[in-house]
């Protein structure tokens, strides 16, 4: 089944994760934390504690307005009772990789919040791991009480997928290894369903799968000896897309003449966040945009025409 508006929980979510990132941006932009709560009483108390204690305040007050205005300006139809809605074979389940994404994205903000707030890598890791979860799932909760949608199994088992690999780098490594990361270039597809997919660039980027990538950044020096002379920042990038899809359902592509198929990719990236610089806005700015790839030559392998080599790929 095809919603009227089956692009309205991506559109909103998108909307969530903007809203927290607006949200933590001067947290992510004030000055490093130490690894713990700092314990000298010689100095004014509790400094890093406020700190703690204002950030679960204001994510709070931010996450109640959020869901509430969503629910008032999402649901316009009575709620029914709870019910499931199975779309695990929509897209390719190239939505679910966005679901990933989008819950990892929130998790990565939250824990330099939590940082902010003098908590360890570690900590800060498990807090905002939970914080990634509690998040997203009221909205899949408002989904299994709505007419139009309905509670997604998958949709929350990769919202749970994107804090757990976060978390679990830290839990494993004390660090970040693995980024997931997004790119998108536009296509002549959008123009066959601007409706379903973006009459605009502005819509476009957020609801055009077929010119969306999610990668896996890997880094490989990080993997191997601390002396390797391997350069630090240099990624190797592992990516997932679609391409003809027209509709939410293959079926439904194929009875509108195209043939839908994936694609993977094989790339370079740069991790940004393992450039040093002194520059605290420059560290900012590398930090924010370390969520997306960076275009680079890459290595195509799809189920239709086999291996495509991209000169530069967006």
């Amino acid at each position: 089944m095809e919603l009227t508006n089956p692009e309205g929980r991506r559109r909103t979510k998108a909307i969530c994760l903007i809203l927290f990132l607006l949200y933590l941006a001067p947290v992510v932009t004030g000055r490093a934390a130490p690894t713990e709560i700092p314990q000298d009483t010689s100095r004014k108390e509790p400094c890093y504690r406020c700190r703690l204690q204002a950030l679960i305040i204001g994510e709070s007050v931010v996450y109640a307005g959020t869901i509430y205005g969503l629910s008032r300006a999402w649901y316009n139809d009575p709620l029914t009772n709870f019910h499931f809605f199975n779309d695990n074979g929509e897209w390719k389940q190239f939505d679910k990789v966005g679901h990933l994404f989008t819950a990892y994205q929130i998790t990565r903000h939250a824990a330099e919040a939590y940082r902010w707030a003098g908590l360890s890598n570690r900590k800060a890791a498990i807090y905002a791991g939970i914080t990634g979860v509690i998040f997203q799932t009221p909205i899949e909760i408002l989904d299994g009480f709505s007419p139009e949608y309905g509670f997604s199994v998958g949709d929350m088992v990769a919202n749970v997928a994107g804090p757990v690999l976060y978390a679990g780098q830290y839990m494993a490594w004390n660090e970040l290894r693995i980024h997931p990361k997004f790119s998108f270039h536009q296509t002549a597809l959008a123009q066959v369903r601007p409706e379903l997919l973006g009459r605009s660039l502005n819509e476009q980027w957020l609801k055009d799968y077929n010119g969306q990538t999610y990668w896996f950044s890997v880094n490989p020096w990080s993997f191997g000896s601390r002396e390797s002379k391997f350069p630090k920042w240099l990624n190797i990038a592992f990516g997932y897309g679609i391409q003809n899809m027209v509709a939410a359902e293959t079926g439904k592509s194929i009875e509108l003449g195209y043939r839908p198929y994936r694609q993977y990719y094989l790339s370079l990236d740069v991790d940004l966040t393992r450039i040093p610089t002194k520059n605290k806005l420059v560290r900012t700015l590398f930090f924010l945009l370390n969520n997306l790839k960076v275009p680079a030559p890459a290595l195509e392998i799809n189920g239709r025409n086999g291996l495509r080599f991209h000169p530069l790929y967006f």
